[in-house]
């Protein structure tokens, strides 16, 4: 408007305000994109009443009926944008409190145990899917589960907190963690013969999960896999996989009686750290489509605490997959430190042996 009423020359730049509420729509909401609109409007007005160009072209008016129509056009389609906003920043809120509820960090001590985890969900704006992890201290001591329920995103999460739920309750109801196993598994395969809509199809849904025992005294490690992947072992700067040579059925095959749960062990020193971790951390593809190598970008980070390498590994398996997962991911480290009250207790028993 300035530029028309400054220059002399019969080159009218107000065809440009029709620009203006387009770009207030980028930059703000529908109130300032209205007001723009308005002022455009306004300001085309007032040069072709200035300009006296009315009587000479007719093209002014059309583009001051061009502006009004363009901008109530941008403002309606504003307004869509800022309440289909606001409603994913309540979905977004919704999806925070049911993590913080379900999937609350695990704290970094468990006994003299250090423990660090991370989760990342595959599913675009959300923050929870269907990984799950979490641990608790029993009698029998430090009890971990680490799971994957099939499929991803906010469907899989019901069956996620039925098995952290009845994990938390079952934990120290159990001696062993076959009894445990299979006490989950009938949990699972409940909820499944409540909630699966097509019960010839539950057979479909079910949950791989690695169960582990740490006792309060000792240097060794029980574990279940229940068609979970192994963990990594660190020790010394060497990573060990700890395949189970028993590897039992996963959650949720009740129905089918598949129910013979084993339980392995393993020694877990002091100074030795246990990588646990879901599919979606080992079947992230890059563009060439190779799985990510967990076992062997590992080792470049075995000197570093729970916290440190899953920092590295967190950074890692985004820059590998172009931060796109193809699935839900999930990691926890427990380190045995140096000095711990059962190494040291262990080795004085030794001694005395």
């Amino acid at each position: 408007m300035v530029f028309d009423v400054l220059t002399t020359d019969n080159v009218h730049y107000g065809v440009l305000l029709v620009l203006a509420p387009l770009i207030a729509a980028l930059i703000g909401d529908a109130w300032l994109t209205a007001a723009t609109g308005l002022l455009a409007v306004c300001a085309q007005a007032y040069l072709a009443a200035r300009l006296d160009v009315l009587a000479v072209q007719r093209q002014e008016a059309v583009q001051i009926l061009a502006t009004t129509a363009l901008s109530t056009l941008v403002v309606v389609l504003t307004r869509v944008r800022d309440r289909r906003e606001h409603q994913l920043e309540q979905v977004r809120s919704v999806s925070e409190a049911a993590q913080r509820a379900l999937m609350r960090p695990l704290p970094q001590r468990q006994g003299e145990l250090h423990i660090s985890s991370f989760y990342l969900a595959a599913a675009d704006q959300a923050e929870i899917g269907g990984d799950l992890y979490t641990a608790t201290r029993t009698r029998h001591g430090t009890r971990v589960i680490i799971g994957d329920v099939r499929g991803k995103g906010l469907t899989a999460v019901g069956e996620s907190a039925l098995l952290i739920g009845a994990f938390r309750e079952a934990a120290d109801s159990h001696t062993t963690l076959p009894e445990l196993a299979a006490a989950l598994d009938l949990s699972v395969s409940r909820y499944l013969a409540d909630f699966v809509d097509d019960y010839a199809h539950a057979a479909e849904h079910f949950i791989t999960a690695l169960l582990l025992n740490i006792p309060n005294r000792g240097h060794a490690v029980q574990f279940t896999s229940c068609g979970h992947p192994p963990p990594l072992l660190i020790r010394d700067g060497d990573v060990q996989i700890l395949a189970s040579p028993n590897p039992s059925p996963p959650l949720g095959m009740h129905m089918l009686g598949l129910t013979d749960y084993t339980q392995d062990a393993a020694a877990f020193e002091a100074g030795d750290t246990l990588l646990l971790y879901t599919d979606g951390v080992i079947e992230a593809r890059n563009r060439a489509g190779e799985f990510y190598p967990l076992a062997e970008r590992v080792q470049n980070w075995t000197s570093q605490g729970p916290e440190g390498l899953l920092r590295h590994l967190q950074h890692d398996l985004l820059q590998h997959c172009g931060r796109r997962l193809g699935d839900d991911a999930a990691a926890i480290a427990i380190q045995r430190p140096v000095g711990s009250w059962t190494s040291q207790r262990g080795a004085g028993t030794r001694e005395n042996q």
